[in-house]
Formats: C-alpha cells, sequence, structure tokens
C-alpha cells in the first residue's frame, strides 16, 4: 500500500487502499470530539488519483484541473522530523511527545482547557487524565501521543491501513485526508517519507506545509501568517 504524490499533482493511491469518509463531531460548546458517521466510497479504480489542488470536479478523485490552474504543489515538510522539532512534556502521571509542524488544527486538543491543562489537573483527577489521553488519542495528524508513565501504555493504538476522507461539520468545510497504519508516502522526488502511523494530508492546495495539512482550508490569513513564521516556512 502506498501513496505516490505527483510534482504539483494528485496523490496515486495503490495496493488496494480502502478509501472512506466520515465527519469531525463538536459537542454543544463547539469543541471536537470524535469522529463519525464513516462510510466507504466504493467507486474506486486501482490505483486511484486523489486531488490535491482542491479544485477538482470530481473530488475526491483527481480530474487534471491542477494542470488547467498551474498548481503550485512544493513539498515543504521533510521527510523525517528532525529532533529538535519534537517537543516532550512530562507531569507526574502523563508524558506528551508533540510534533508541532505535524498539526492540523482538527482542535481535538482544545476541550475542557486543552490537553495540557488537563494532563496537569491529571495528576489529581482521574477524569482530566483520562480526557487528556482521548485527547492524544482522537488526534488524527500524528501530533499529539500521550504516554501513561504508570503502565508505559500509549494512546498511539495500532491502527487499520486505510484512508478517511475528513469533513469538519463545526467548521463546514472538507477537511484533511487521513492517512491510517503505516501507509507508505513516496515523495514526488521517489524519496520516502518516514512511516508514520497516523497523519494528514492537504486535499485543499493552501497548506504551507505540503504535503502535509496545516489546517488551511479554515484558517484565516493571520492563522496562517503565524503559522509560516513560527516554523520559518516562506
Amino acid at each position: 500500500m502506498r501513496i505516490v504524490i505527483c510534482e504539483n499533482g494528485s496523490y496515486i493511491v495503490s495496493g488496494n487502499v480502502p478509501l472512506y469518509k466520515a465527519d469531525i463531531i463538536e459537542d454543544d460548546d463547539n469543541f471536537p470530539i470524535k469522529i463519525a458517521n464513516k462510510e466507504k466510497i466504493t467507486n474506486c479504480s486501482e490505483p486511484y488519483t486523489l486531488c490535491r489542488c482542491g479544485e477538482s470536479k470530481n473530488k475526491p478523485f483527481c480530474d487534471g484541473t491542477h494542470i488547467e490552474i498551474n498548481f503550485d504543489g512544493e513539498e515543504i515538510v521533510k521527510k523525517t522530523i528532525p529532533e529538535e522539532d519534537i517537543l516532550t512534556i512530562e507531569t507526574e502521571k502523563l508524558k506528551l511527545i508533540d510534533i508541532p509542524i505535524l498539526c492540523d488544527h482538527s482542535r481535538f486538543c482544545t476541550r475542557a482547557g486543552g490537553i495540557r491543562k488537563l494532563m496537569k489537573d491529571g495528576d489529581e483527577d482521574d477524569v482530566s487524565l483520562e480526557m487528556a489521553k482521548e485527547q492524544g488519542e482522537l488526534c488524527p495528524s500524528g501530533r499529539l501521543t500521550i504516554i501513561d508513565k504508570r503502565n508505559n501504555e500509549s494512546t498511539d493504538k495500532d491502527l487499520d491501513n486505510e484512508i478517511v476522507l475528513l469533513y469538519d461539520t463545526g467548521k463546514n468545510k472538507e477537511g484533511p485526508i487521513w492517512v491510517k497504519g503505516n501507509i507508505e508516502i513516496i515523495s514526488s522526488d521517489g524519496e520516502k517519507y518516514e512511516d508514520r502511523n497516523k497523519e494528514t494530508l492537504c486535499r485543499c492546495g493552501k497548506s504551507f506545509n505540503k504535503p502535509t495539512c496545516d489546517g488551511s482550508h479554515w484558517l484565516n490569513e493571520k492563522g496562517q501568517k503565524k503559522f509560516r513564521k513560527k516554523w520559518n516556512i516562506d
């Protein structure tokens, strides 16, 4: 199973990778709490090509529009994440591995004060502790992983090999392509990206961190500039 990124073009998916669509669901306070309504997409050829520019008339599949619009699909994110970009935060009971450059801004880590507050509160409160672990497990981009130091249990569970097209119901926007289960991703230059159990790829064409989703499908210009400045992205 693999995804090959075409230069300034689509994603070519081969190896009979199952394709689904699903929704990011919010609670009454507008915080994302789960991914639901998963439905298999059956009209896939083998291999199939997924739109990367965001302008296809045949979404989620590519129809060649990237050629007409001169889509700039330059890949920015490093193929292997440098150690200096990986943060580690620890409380008495929990350890958080945080890779901010992978963030797709799906917002699962923001409920109840956010994952870092929940980790701190979790030293005294089992409800907060379990919610922090839940937020780490829900993170689709692979940015956040929590390890329970009491039993060395990680929220990075084994996942089925599949691709899920996420729709953000709270933002009313098509979200990223959620790639699960260490599916191989090959750059347009032929080099392989490091295997990841879960990651999110851009499908709107707006990300400044291609091929990774950076939330640009819903972030405003101010949010995009803040992200680019933090990570020195031109």
